[in-house]
C-alpha cells in the first residue's frame, strides 16, 4: 500500500471549535480544536515544529518527504505546494488577510503568499462568510479601524455571502474575510501560515501584524471595492473552483467511477463510502477520512456511493524552492 490514513493533526489555535471535526472524522480527535492540518508540512508561524503532520507510523511527513522526495513528489516537484485543513468553525473568525506571494518575498522571506479557498461540508441554516470590502477603503480609514479595534464599522463594510454544504469559495490573497460561525469546510490554501488580523482584541490577543508593525502589515490589504459580480467570479461554474485558483492549487470533486491521475494529493472523503484501488493499493473510504497520496501510488480509481475532494498544488508550486518557504523541511 502506497496511499497513507492519516491521523488527526490539531495544533492549538485562539478561536473555538464546536465538535464538528470530531464528528466527521474516522479516527480520533480532540472535540475542543478548530482545525485539523492535513498532510501538513507547515508548521504555525512562529510555533514551529506545531501544525506538522506525522503519519501514522511515526515519521514526521516533512521528513519522509525529505528523505525521498521523488516517491513522494514525482521528479517535478521539491515541495508539495500546498497545504489542506479542516476548519470548524464554533465561532466567528476575526477579520483578516493573508499576503501575497510579493509581498511575502519581499517582507516574510516566502516565495509563497497565502491564497486560499473553502469547500463547504456542512454550515447552519443562514451561515455566511464576511468577504472583501463592498465599498472603498482609503488607507487612514482602515489604520484607524485597526488601531481602536473598530470592529463594527470594519464588518459594516464588508460583503456578507451566504453559504450552504457543497459551496466552494476562491479567497485571493489581500482580501480581507471572516468565515462566520456553524461551518465546517475543507480549506485548501499555499502552505504558509502567514495572516494580518484586522481584529483581535475580542480573540483574547494583543495583535496580528507577522512582527512587522501595522503601517508595513496593512500594506498587503485590497481595500478596493468587491462588487455582488466580482464576488460571484470567486466561485466555479462547471468546475468547483474558478480558473484563477489553478496557479495556487486545484480542487477537484470525485464520485465513484471517477479517476485519479498520477501526483501527489490529498483526499479528504466529504460523503458516503467505498473503495480507493490502484496498481499497488486497495482500501475503503469513508466519509471523515482523510488520506495522502504519493506520486508512487500512480493511478487510482474510485468506486462506490462516495464523494471525494482531492486537493494539491497549483501550476505555478512547482517553481518555487521548498527550502526557501518558512516552516517547511
Amino acid at each position: 500500500m502506497t496511499v497513507e490514513a492519516l491521523p488527526a493533526n490539531q495544533p492549538e489555535t485562539f478561536y473555538r471549535g464546536a465538535g464538528r471535526i470530531a464528528g466527521f472524522r474516522t479516527v480520533p480527535a480532540l472535540p475542543d480544536r478548530p482545525e485539523d492540518w492535513v498532510g501538513s508540512v507547515t508548521t504555525r508561524f512562529g510555533l514551529a515544529p506545531s501544525g506538522l503532520s506525522t503519519l501514522a507510523d511515526g515519521r514526521v511527513l516533512a521528513e519522509a518527504i525529505a528523505a525521498d522526495p521523488r516517491w513522494w513528489l514525482g521528479p517535478e516537484r521539491t515541495d508539495t505546494g500546498v497545504l489542506v485543513k479542516l476548519l470548524d468553525a464554533g465561532q466567528r473568525l476575526p477579520l483578516h488577510v493573508h499576503p501575497d506571494r510579493r509581498f511575502a518575498n519581499a517582507h516574510l522571506a516566502s516565495p509563497y503568499g497565502k491564497t486560499e479557498a473553502w469547500v463547504i461540508v456542512s454550515a447552519r441554516p443562514g451561515a455566511y462568510v464576511h468577504l472583501g470590502f463592498a465599498r472603498d477603503v482609503t488607507s487612514d480609514e482602515l489604520a484607524g479601524w485597526v488601531s481602536g479595534q473598530q470592529t463594527g464599522p470594519m464588518l459594516e463594510a464588508t460583503n456578507k455571502v451566504p453559504v450552504a454544504a457543497g459551496d466552494a469559495i476562491l479567497c485571493p490573497a489581500g482580501l480581507p474575510h471572516a468565515i462566520g460561525d456553524g461551518i465546517l469546510l475543507v480549506e485548501v490554501q499555499e502552505p504558509t501560515d502567514f495572516s494580518v488580523l484586522l481584529e483581535y482584541e475580542g480573540f483574547g490577543l494583543t495583535d496580528g501584524h507577522l512582527g512587522l508593525g501595522y503601517d508595513l502589515a496593512l500594506q498587503c490589504v485590497d481595500r478596493g471595492a468587491w462588487t455582488p459580480q466580482r464576488i460571484a467570479g470567486l466561485r466555479g461554474e462547471d468546475r468547483l473552483l474558478p480558473a484563477a485558483a489553478d496557479e495556487f492549487f486545484t480542487a477537484r470533486r470525485l464520485r465513484g467511477g471517477g479517476r485519479l491521475d498520477q501526483g501527489f494529493s490529498v483526499l479528504v472523503v466529504v460523503a458516503g463510502q467505498g473503495r480507493l484501488t490502484g496498481e499497488k493499493d486497495d482500501l475503503r473510504v469513508r466519509r471523515g477520512d482523510t488520506l495522502l497520496v504519493p506520486y508512487a501510488a500512480g493511478p487510482l480509481h474510485l468506486d462506490g456511493q462516495v464523494e471525494v475532494i482531492r486537493l494539491a498544488a497549483g501550476y505555478s508550486a512547482r517553481t518555487l524552492s521548498m527550502s526557501t518557504v518558512p516552516g517547511l523541511t
